[in-house]
C-alpha cells in the first residue's frame, strides 16, 4: 500500500502491486474525515483518524464494495451506497454519473473546494487512458461519456484506479470527455496490450 493524493483536504492511498491499482480516499470537511471507496490498510485508517472526527463511508459504486462496510462498523458511522441525495453535514454533492441495471455509479463533487472523485468514470491507469492521456474515460463508458461530468471544472479529479490529477485537472476532465470516442480504439489497443 502507498499514499497519494497528498492535499489539504485529506489524501488517498493505493494497492501498489494490483494492475487495477484500487485507491482509496480520506476528505475532511468541516472537522470530519469522510472516507471513499476504503480499502482496509490500518495505517490510513489511523491518519484518517488523527485527521478529524469519523462522519461516515461513502461507496460511489454500486459494485465497489471493497471493504467499505468493515471499515463503516470499525469506524461505528454510516455506509452510504451510491448516495443520490444530500447527506446531513457532507457538503458533497452526488451527480450521476451511470444509471442502468449493469451499473451505477454516483462521482462526489466538493464545490467548495472544486474537488471530484470517481470510482471508475475516470481514471489513470493504463486500463483507462489512451496513449498521451493523463486522465481517460472507462473503456465501457467511453461511447457515451458520463454527462454530468461536463458540467463540473475541478481543480482535482481523484479517481478510484491510481492518482489523481491535481494540475490543469479541468482540462485534463474535458479533454477525456470530448475525446472519448474518438480514442477508443487507441484505448482498447492498449488495454488488452497490457493484459
Amino acid at each position: 500500500m502507498r499514499f497519494c493524493d497528498e492535499r489539504d483536504y485529506g489524501f488517498g492511498w493505493f494497492v501498489d502491486d494490483e494492475r487495477m491499482r484500487r485507491t482509496s480516499h480520506a476528505l475532511v470537511a468541516g472537522g470530519g474525515v469522510w472516507l471513499v471507496d476504503p480499502v482496509a490498510w490500518p495505517e490510513a485508517e489511523e491518519r484518517a483518524r488523527v485527521l478529524g472526527e469519523p462522519r461516515g463511508v461513502l461507496q460511489l459504486l454500486d459494485r465497489h464494495n471493497r471493504d467499505c462496510a468493515a471499515v463503516a462498523a470499525r469506524f461505528g458511522v454510516a455506509h452510504h451506497v451510491v448516495p443520490t441525495a444530500r447527506i446531513d453535514g457532507a457538503p458533497f454533492e452526488f451527480p450521476t454519473v451511470a444509471r442502468s441495471r449493469f451499473w451505477r455509479e454516483v462521482g462526489l463533487w466538493w464545490p467548495e473546494r472544486r474537488v471530484l472523485v470517481c470510482a471508475d468514470a475516470v481514471g489513470t491507469i493504463a486500463f483507462f487512458c489512451a496513449p498521451g492521456e493523463r486522465l481517460g474515460v472507462h473503456p465501457f463508458l467511453r461511447l457515451r461519456p458520463p454527462r454530468a461530468l461536463r458540467r463540473v471544472y475541478p481543480d482535482h479529479v481523484l479517481t478510484g484506479h491510481g492518482a489523481g490529477v491535481h494540475e490543469d485537472a479541468a482540462a485534463a476532465l474535458h479533454e477525456a470527455l470530448r475525446t472519448s470516442r474518438r480514442r477508443l480504439p487507441a484505448a482498447l489497443w492498449r488495454a488488452l496490450r497490457r493484459r
